[in-house]
């Protein structure tokens, strides 16, 4: 099939890739630049496992290109709206100004029978409200909403293999002329045995919103029960595998530490709220208040930690901070936990030193007066506590005894309750985690 891709962000850029892998003739349209001149030259303008190998393969065939003209569009026959909507600054409600944008600029482009497929995360009702307005310049042309579920570290897998294909038509009907074209568009992986749910627009567009909910509760529930582990003296990392084996809960989710992050799970929670409220349901989710404050309040429990294993006083304490990215195999800093808490670290006195992976660049334009190394060991030289804050494979791995050699202090701090305690205590560290006695 001939398929545009408009927005070659994180989302935009991979689907891109893995439609063309798939088989289809796609072109990329973005406003930036850069991205289209980096992604035209096989170069991926983030970090994520995969895509770069991708971007070399496909482009080899021909069968993706990338332009900044949305001319382009013109005779495909179906189109991905694949821009981001943000936080609004100031407001929990999500930013649709790029959806709108989006839509209004490939509207002109569309022909008789084209099908538009929004994959943004949009507020309930958006759906609805964009249909309206392309076929108000083709009424012919029709909309769908196909919700993304990507993990980042894991999203070209995730797009090639889905867990799940959501399709929103108007009526909800597998007879909607549109549940055909993207059974075209994703034949293969539903001959591997994907399973598809067609619905209205709007139970597709709350899907995501809904399963980001779940997960930010299982992940602050199991953070409020380290809270009370941590006045109890219990063990948190046991209490989750003991629940974890009921199969109504499982395990999956239930690892406590400093909490969630990125620029997905806070934003959407946050703008589901916002738009329950302008439903009058706004009742049915103030629980998710409570999970945010969980999260936010995780962030503050480390800065707390880390004062009281350096004796009472951050003042002039070299500390370290393994990670930056807000999630292993990731470049993505949006509202990472680990890097507002290196930032809150700074501002007490401590002389902090940030190092990761993959991150750095993008971690050292938020926050400039931190000290960065992307050197592992360097990083270690000299500090006086370690905080372990985003859980890479080579941290987790880190030798307790070789880094002790490195430290002036054998001091640290788990933030992510990934290290093995009775290993780094027998090399002779101080060992705190989270919700851990």
């Amino acid at each position: 099939m001939r398929i545009s891709v408009i927005g070659c962000g994180y989302l935009g850029a991979v689907h891109a890739a893995c439609m063309a892998k798939l088989g289809h003739d796609v072109v990329g349209i973005d406003v930036d630049e850069f991205k289209v001149a980096e992604l035209s030259a096989a170069r991926a303008p983030f970090f994520e496992p995969g895509l770069e190998e991708l971007l070399r393969e496909v482009q080899s065939t021909g069968r993706l290109t990338f332009t900044t003209d949305m001319a382009a569009a013109a005779g495909n026959s179906v189109h991905f709206i694949c821009v981001g909507t943000p936080q609004k600054k100031g407001e929990k409600a999500a930013d649709l100004s790029y959806v709108d944008a989006a839509s209004a600029a490939l509207a002109p482009y569309l022909a008789a029978g084209d099908l538009v497929v929004g994959k943004s995360t949009v507020p309930v009702g958006t759906a609805k409200r964009l249909a309206g307005l392309i076929q108000e310049v083709q009424p012919d042309a029709r909309l769908a909403w196909n919700p993304e579920f990507l993990r980042e570290g894991h999203a070209v897998q995730d797009t090639l293999s889905p867990d799940r294909l959501v399709y929103g038509v108007p009526d909800g009907s597998e007879d909607h002329e549109a549940v055909e074209v993207l059974d075209e568009v994703y034949a293969a992986p539903l001959l591997g045995g994907t399973p598809r749910l067609v619905t209205d627009y709007a139970t597709a567009e709350l899907v995501k919103s809904a399963a980001n909910s779940f997960l930010a509760t299982k992940i602050s529930f199991i953070n409020a029960m380290a809270e009370v582990c941590e006045a109890a003296g219990a063990d948190v990392t046991l209490l989750a595998d003991a629940i974890g084996l009921d199969e109504r809960i499982g395990r999956k989710f239930l690892n406590a530490g400093i909490g969630f992050g990125g620029g997905c799970l806070p934003k959407d929670i946050r703008s589901f709220m916002a738009r329950a409220g302008e439903l009058g349901a706004d009742q049915a989710l103030t629980f998710l208040r409570e999970v945010d404050a969980i999260n936010m309040r995780r962030r503050t429990k480390m800065v707390e930690l880390a004062r009281e294993i350096c004796g009472g006083s951050l003042l002039g304490q070299r500390i370290t901070v393994l990670g930056a990215a807000f999630k292993p195999n990731s470049d993505d800093v949006r509202d990472s936990p680990a890097l507002s808490i290196a930032a809150q670290l700074q501002l007490q006195g401590a002389v902090v030193t940030v190092t990761d992976p993959e991150s750095l660049a993008n971690a050292a334009r938020r926050f400039p007066e931190l000290n960065y190394q992307p050197d592992m060991e360097e990083s270690l030289r000299g500090a006086d506590a370690v905080l372990m804050l985003t859980e890479w494979q080579q941290y987790r791995e880190l030798d307790p005894h070789a880094a002790a050699g490195l430290v002036r202090s054998p001091r640290i701090l788990d933030g992510r309750n990934v290290l093995d305690p009775g290993k780094w205590r027998a090399a002779g560290w101080t060992y705190r985690g989270m919700g851990r006695p």
